[in-house]
């Protein structure tokens, strides 16, 4: 079982979970919390790996190193704690396990909050990602780490964030890394699956301006899937949630609110 931590609302009967990215934790969420907490349940996650999802003797024999498998991590979390169904939010690689999700289990998401969304590895991601794969073992992990952290998130008003995930992947071992990053390298069919089939299930992305290597294949769902929605944060980067935390946080609540606004309205027809 993964770790995970539970806030619960004195009233209110929704859920949001979060779901970071690869080598952070829950705590990149630290500025949502506060705000968040105070309209919805909260479930915050650490996944395999990750934060206080520390590895075991038995996952260092495990090869079942799939998202499908990440993503059944989630849902037994969700089993745990009686939550039917819930709003979830993620970050980056975060946004994948998301689509996956709500791809096996569409009747356990609410919608689908997708920030930095990784929806397609372009020509200079996919090039980023061979380079790992041929040095994974012989090079640092954090030299990598640092220099792929560097190439999505390059300006000067990225570096809290560029920092904040250095950080958090310094908690990593070696092997977990490596077994995440041959996961990364082999995202390139789900990903082309979830541009093409659209998911009846509300959607929607929060963009950088300047995250260069993924915004342009999000415009193009926001423009052909019915459900995406598509919100861009001007002067942002890659980890929108940290760099502009208030818009982030006013434009997700907001969109929340309205489904529940929604869904009460089509009851009392």
């Amino acid at each position: 079982m993964i770790n995970h931590t539970i806030y619960q609302h004195d009233s209110s009967q929704q859920w949001v979970t979060f779901v970071h990215g690869a080598g952070g934790s829950s705590s990149i969420w630290f500025k949502q919390l506060r705000t968040f907490r105070v309209h919805f349940n909260i479930l915050l996650l650490d996944l395999r790996g990750h934060g206080n999802s520390k590895p075991k003797l038995q996952d260092s024999l495990n090869e079942n190193y799939t998202f499908d498998a990440i993503t059944d991590d989630i849902l037994e979390v969700l089993n745990l704690n009686n939550i039917e169904k819930s709003h979830f939010v993620g970050i980056s690689l975060g946004t994948i396990l998301i689509r996956n999700l709500a791809e096996n289990y569409p009747n356990r998401v609410s919608s689908m909050i997708m920030g930095g969304a990784i929806m397609k590895m372009n020509v200079r991601s996919r090039f980023l990602i061979k380079v790992g794969v041929i040095f994974k073992s012989v090079v640092p992990y954090m030299i990598l780490y640092r220099l792929f952290a560097f190439i999505i998130m390059p300006r000067r008003n990225h570096k809290k964030s560029r920092n904040l995930f250095v950080n958090e992947a310094k908690k990593l071992y070696q092997k977990e890394f490596i077994r995440w990053f041959k996961l990364t390298s082999e995202i390139n069919p789900l990903l082309k699956f979830f541009r093409q089939k659209p998911i009846d299930i509300p959607s929607l992305y929060m963009m950088g301006e300047q995250d260069h290597l993924f915004l342009p294949a999000v415009k193009k769902i926001s423009e052909t899937h019915k459900e995406a929605k598509l919100f861009i944060l001007k002067n942002c980067g890659h980890v929108v949630n940290v760099e502009q935390p208030k818009v982030f946080n006013t434009q997700v609540i907001q969109f929340i609110k309205s489904l529940e606004h929604s869904n009460a309205s089509l009851k009392l027809v």
